[in-house]
């Protein structure tokens, strides 16, 4: 059984049943032979339904938004930016999959030899709650427009939004069962990816679940791609700007109520400038509003339950005991709901979940360094890699930290991490491997062939 719990009030909203073995081996069958009609269309034919989906999300904006403030507590206004993100997602890539996917001719002795991209069927995507519909979209995309079909295994508190995206594609005319949402637990997600029709496996999740993945599918020689979790610094170098710096930082460290694997978590300011960088962000945090996310004046709502925030909060207490200070928040609100207010944490050191771990939710870390050198050394110093950023107001300086010093797959200058279709997203270390979205995205999940002719 699936239960679909409302985290701003902890009431139910529905009970779905979890599908059957059998069931799930029934989907994955008809998925496999819509994908075998499916690679043979054009790619004029899928922008045309590509496109169709983006009109659909858009036209059904107010539904697809409340379900997925209902489900998982994401301000109201940030869930409206997330469909219309997924519409941007879809007019992407039917606007670009036929010139990212076109063959390659490379000369050789051979008469005529080339690359051509093939798609090789039935992908399975094991998505998460935090951008319930975002995460879907940056896989379907891109895979649906290569000619893959796609199978989804959401995560088990966002039922109605895996149905609901399952409906999207139906709206949008693509055919049945070439995109399909599997009603099933973590536990009984071993025997889809086992399946022998299923050619490939995407997770975004957790560090232990994609190990957990990546080692089953890599005992069946099933390709894996794998976006996990984040504990990404933002250096504050002495000539940053440290209004528009603290701005960013605050915005980002909030995004989603701080459940975001790419949202900042350790802020790392050069101590010449530390003083006056907290000031800026303690105020910017203080005046944030915390509520109801059907209320469009809130900035964040709950977290998406009360045992992530409950694991939260002891993060934060485990992080004061070894030595950090609480400066802002850091209490369970006596309210009804998984809420936890914006936090702030200084003096923190490695060693301390605070600096160690994830803290997925809006606590932040402030750590002091002597200068760059310590900064960036201390911005290095952790087991992930997904999103890093430096603030400065010399772009050269800032342009060589990025792309040289700081060890993150994206690593921005002067504004605060985000994903773009254009761009390819993705980590490095235990934050993961593989690139989605833009033209390394698509090329993911398809057969790199060699055609030789003599």
């Amino acid at each position: 059984m699936l239960n679909s719990i409302n985290p701003a009030n902890n009431k139910q909203i529905k009970q779905y049943d979890e599908m059957t073995g059998e069931e799930s081996a029934k989907i994955i069958a008809l998925a496999n032979s819509s994908f075998i009609k499916w690679k043979e269309t054009s790619f004029a034919e899928r922008s045309k339904l590509m496109f169709n989906a983006a009109k659909v999300l858009r036209e059904n904006i107010k539904e697809y938004s409340e379900v997925m403030t209902m489900e998982m507590g994401k301000p109201i206004v940030q869930a409206r930016a997330e469909v219309e993100k997924c519409a941007w997602v879809c007019d992407y890539y039917a606007e670009n999959a036929e010139k990212f996917l076109t063959d390659i001719v490379i000369k050789t002795d051979a008469i005529n030899s080339f690359v051509s991209y093939q798609p090789i069927g039935v992908i399975l995507a094991i998505m998460p709650w935090n951008f319930p519909f975002w995460q879907v979209f940056r896989f379907a995309a891109p895979n649906l427009m290569a000619g893959n079909a796609g199978l989804l295994k959401h995560a088990s508190n966002v039922p109605g939004c895996a149905l609901a995206i399952e409906d999207v594609f139906r709206k949008a005319g693509f055919p049945e069962n070439l995109f399909r949402s599997l009603l099933v637990t973590s536990k009984n997600v071993k025997e889809v990816i086992s399946h022998n029709l299923v050619q490939a496996v995407t997770l975004t999740g957790s560090v232990p679940a994609g190990k957990y993945v990546a080692s089953l599918a890599g005992s069946l020689v099933k390709k894996t791609v794998l976006e996990l979790g984040g504990s990404d610094p933002y250096v504050v170098l002495e000539d940053a700007d440290l209004e528009k710096a603290a701005a960013a930082s605050v915005t980002s460290r909030l995004i989603n109520a701080g459940q975001s694997c790419i949202a900042a978590k350790r802020f790392i300011i050069v101590e010449s400038v530390y003083d006056d960088f907290e000031k800026l962000f303690i105020d910017l945090m203080s005046k944030k509003k915390m509520g109801n996310p059907f209320d469009e004046n809130n900035d964040l709502g709950p977290q998406a339950s009360n045992r992530l925030r409950d694991d939260l909060h002891e993060q934060v207490l485990k992080s004061i005991k070894q030595g950090a200070e609480l400066v802002l928040g850091g209490f369970v609100p006596q309210i009804d709901g998984a809420y936890y207010p914006p936090t702030i944490l200084r003096n923190v050191k490695p060693g301390m979940p605070a600096f160690d771990e994830e803290l997925f939710g809006p606590v932040a870390a402030l750590i002091k360094a002597k200068d760059e050198h310590e900064a960036i050394e201390l911005a290095n110093q952790s087991l992930f890699g997904l999103g890093a950023a430096v603030f400065t107001k010399d772009l050269e300086k800032g342009k060589k930290i990025a792309k040289e010093k700081l060890n993150a797959g994206s690593c921005f200058v002067n504004d605060f991490v985000k994903s773009d279709p254009r761009l390819p997203f993705g980590g490095i270390k235990e934050s993961g491997y593989g690139r989605e979205l833009s033209p390394f995205g698509i090329k993911e999940f398809v057969n790199i062939k060699t055609v030789y002719i003599k």
